[in-house]
């Protein structure tokens, strides 16, 4: 929705939310003549609030005589209004430090959700790469005894998934390290989604009896590929409880509903899909999540990359009422400084 607001009516709404934002309560028309620095009346000051009431920019809590922002005013306020804060050096060095590119890739994700929840004071959440966008690197196949393999999967992004499968019979070394040539030589650089699309389509080849170290690949390969999309695709929350600790969240049936949506993780989840496909942060607020439980909060989010390529999603769930300059900030920053170390350790 497109509105035409003159500069006063500009600056009166940009006030009155950073006032909100600041301190949490209704803000009256003589606070915000006093707070403003523009040399009003509070009696035009309420022309103008009333102006931005039926505009749907502000509303009045029914036990206040004060204004509020709205979704829409938020909106505005964030694309439009909000100069987005600078992270400061000490906050930089932190993060620097802890997405260090010497860490394996599964532990740099769990650190970076547990940062933005620490550095926010709200939930962090860091989306996992998928079967879709995660890429085979290549597996390895390890003889073990009384006819066990240790099957390895390792993808492009760095993450390690590995699994002890049972087989028919003992296998040599030497059975097994062709195995994995010739499916790395097939199928490495494949998306994970497509390696195993391709796998059951072989499997189901009954016309013709497969050649002993081509069914060998196929076969363990396909455990390891239904265990990883078993794991994969997933979300790390933390310091969720973060959120009871928050006043504007505070009413019990409203946490629950949260609280349900976050460990359920499907609406989270996508959330955090669409973002995918936005470059840069995504911020959805309130309502435009489309999901009643998020009614009161507002999703911050960036996609991370590996080698310039997308492969998932990080961001921060809080109050609709948060400080937007900071949170982005904080959100762009870990996104950048993760794709960074992800693209190092591989």
């Amino acid at each position: 929705m497109s509105l035409e607001l003159d500069s006063r009516n500009t600056h009166l709404l940009n006030s009155l939310i950073r006032m909100y934002i600041d301190q949490g309560e209704p803000v009256g028309s003589r606070t915000l003549a006093q707070r403003s620095r523009l040399d009003l009346s509070p009696a035009t000051i309420r022309n103008v609030m009333s102006d931005l009431e039926e505009l749907g920019l502000i509303t009045a809590p029914h036990t206040s005589a004060g204004r509020i922002p709205t979704v829409m005013g938020y909106r505005i306020f964030v694309d439009s209004l909000l100069k987005v804060d600078k992270l400061e050096r000490t906050s930089l060095e932190e993060v620097e430090s802890t997405l260090s590119a010497d860490t394996d890739p599964s532990t740099l994700l769990a650190r970076a959700s547990t940062m933005l929840s620490d550095m926010t004071q709200f939930a962090g959440v860091v989306m996992l790469p998928g079967q879709t966008v995660s890429r085979l690197k290549q597996v390895e196949f390890v003889s073990l005894n009384d006819k066990r393999v240790l099957a390895i999967l390792v993808t492009t992004d760095g993450r390690v998934q590995n699994r002890v499968l049972i087989t028919d019979r003992e296998y040599l070394p030497g059975e097994l390290v062709e195995a994995a040539n010739y499916f790395n030589d097939l199928h490495g650089g494949s998306t994970l989604a497509e390696v195993r699309k391709k796998l059951l389509l072989e499997m189901r080849k009954t016309g013709k009896k497969m050649h002993d170290m081509v069914n060998t690949a196929t076969t363990m390969a396909a455990e390891l590929l239904a265990e990883e999309e078993k794991n994969g695709g997933d979300v790390v929350l933390s310091g969720q409880e973060n959120l009871l600790n928050v006043p504007d969240l505070c009413q019990i049936d409203k946490l629950q509903r949260l609280f349900n949506t976050l460990r359920a993780k499907q609406d989270l989840l996508d959330l955090l899909d669409r973002s995918m496909k936005v470059s840069g942060v995504s911020i959805f607020i309130g309502e435009e999540s489309g999901y009643e439980s998020f009614g009161d909060c507002s999703v911050v989010t960036a996609p991370y990359e590996s080698d310039g390529e997308v492969i998932g999603t990080l961001g921060v769930v809080g109050p609709t009422r948060m400080s937007y300059g900071q949170v982005i900030s904080i959100v762009n920053v870990t996104s950048k400084l993760l794709s960074n170390a992800l693209s190092k350790t591989n």
